[in-house]
C-alpha cells in the first residue's frame, strides 16, 4: 500500500488508425490526413484511387488509440484500447476500428488492435438545440487489443530486489527496512528516503513471488507530515490530523457596506419659468459586526483547530484566511498547501 517493487510497471502503448462504419459522422473532405490514410489502405488491398480530393470519407474517422500494456503479460492475452477521434468527426459510435499497431516509446510494436468501439455518449437534435452526453468522439474497445510481444521483467534474477516508496520518507524508509530485517534477519537496507534494497534470503531464491508476497503482508506505520491543504477555489479545508500551533489568539470580524440609490423629482413652482428635473440621491450605510476572539492554547491539536474557528462563525472562506495568517505568524506547525 505504501511501495512498490521497483521494476513492476505498466507501458504506455499508442497507435494511429481508422474508424469505419460510421453514420455519416466521420471526418470531412478537408481532412487531409483521412483521405490520405484511406488512400493508402486501399493501395495495399490493390484498390488504388485516381483523385483522393473527391473521395467520400463521411463514414472514416482518423483516431488515435491508446493503450496500457501491464507487467509481466503474455502473447495473446488481451487489452482495452481507447479509441479518440483527431480529426472532426462528430462521433464515432457505432463505428469499427479497423486494424491499428499499437508502439511503445521505443518504436518497437507490442500489440494490435481491432473491434467495435463503444463510446457511451450520443449527440441529438440540431440548430440551436442539440442534446449531448459523455463524449462521442472517444469510445472503448474492450480486449480489443492482442499483446504479440511481452515485457519480460529481471524480479530478482540477480538475488536482489528493490522497493519504491509511494512517497518518499526518512522515517517510512527506516520503518520498512526495520520491519523486513526483523522478519528475515539483516536483508533489507534504506538506500534513500524513497527506495529500500533488498537481498533475496536463500531459501527464498526459488520463490521470488512468495518472497514478495510475505513482504506485502509486513505491518508498516507510515510518517505522516503535518500538512493543511486548502481548496480557495471550493471552500474545501482537509486538516491533518497531528497539527499542531503555539498559543495564539485570533480576532475575526467583518464589515458590511450598503449602498442604496434612488432617484427624486423636483418640480418648479407654479406660474414659473422653470424647469422639472430628476436628482439621485446615494444613501450609504457602514456597518462593522463586533469581532469574536479566541484564544489557542499551545500544542493545540487539530480538534482544538476547527472547534475554536466554529466558535468564532468564521466560513471555510475566512478560515482560509485565518489559517494563511496563523502560518504567516509562525504559530503554525504544518505545511499549508494552496491548491
Amino acid at each position: 500500500d505504501i511501495a512498490k517493487v521497483q521494476g513492476v510497471r505498466a507501458n504506455q502503448l499508442v497507435g494511429y488508425g481508422l474508424v469505419v462504419g460510421l453514420n455519416g459522422t466521420g471526418d470531412s473532405n478537408k481532412s487531409i490526413e483521412t483521405l490520405q490514410s484511406v488512400a493508402s489502405m486501399l493501395a495495399s488491398y490493390g484498390v488504388n484511387i485516381s483523385s483522393a480530393a473527391n473521395f467520400k470519407t463521411k463514414n472514416v474517422a482518423a483516431v488515435m488509440v491508446t493503450a496500457t500494456l501491464p507487467p509481466f503479460v503474455r502473447e495473446g492475452d488481451t487489452i482495452d484500447l481507447t479509441v479518440s477521434s483527431m480529426g472532426d468527426a462528430k462521433s464515432i459510435q457505432g463505428g469499427t476500428l479497423l486494424q491499428t499497431p499499437l508502439k511503445a516509446g521505443n518504436g518497437q510494436v507490442y500489440a494490435v488492435g481491432q473491434g467495435a468501439v463503444s463510446t457511451g455518449g450520443f449527440t441529438a437534435g440540431n440548430g440551436g438545440s442539440t442534446r449531448q452526453k459523455n463524449f462521442p468522439t472517444v469510445g472503448m474497445t474492450p480486449n480489443g487489443g492482442i499483446v504479440e510481444k511481452s515485457v519480460e521483467g529481471d524480479l530478482g534474477q540477480n538475488g536482489t530486489l528493490s522497493l519504491s516508496l509511494s512517497r518518499a520518507d526518512f522515517t517510512t524508509a527506516s520503518r520498512i527496512a526495520q520491519a523486513i530485517n526483523a522478519r528475515y534477519g539483516g536483508v533489507a537496507s534504506a538506500s534513500n528516503p524513497g527506495r529500500i534494497d533488498i537481498t533475496i534470503p536463500p531459501y527464498y531464491r526459488g520463490n521470488v513471488v512468495g518472497f514478495v508476497a510475505d513482504i506485502e503482508d509486513l505491518y508498516v506505520t507510515p510518517d505522516n507530515i503535518a500538512k493543511v491543504v486548502v481548496n480557495e477555489r471550493t471552500g474545501t479545508i482537509v486538516i491533518g490530523g497531528n497539527v499542531a500551533v503555539d498559543e495564539v489568539a485570533i480576532a475575526q470580524g467583518g464589515i458590511s457596506i450598503s449602498i442604496q440609490k434612488s432617484t427624486e423629482v423636483n418640480q418648479p413652482a407654479p406660474f414659473t419659468l422653470g424647469e422639472t428635473i430628476t436628482t439621485k440621491n446615494t444613501d450609504t450605510q457602514v456597518t462593522e459586526e463586533k469581532a469574536n476572539t479566541v484564544v489557542l492554547q499551545a500544542t493545540a491539536n487539530v480538534n482544538d483547530i476547527v472547534g475554536a474557528l466554529n466558535a468564532v462563525g468564521a466560513t471555510p472562506r475566512d478560515i482560509i484566511s485565518i489559517l494563511q495568517a496563523i502560518k504567516a505568524a509562525g504559530a503554525m506547525h504544518a505545511d499549508l498547501e494552496i491548491i
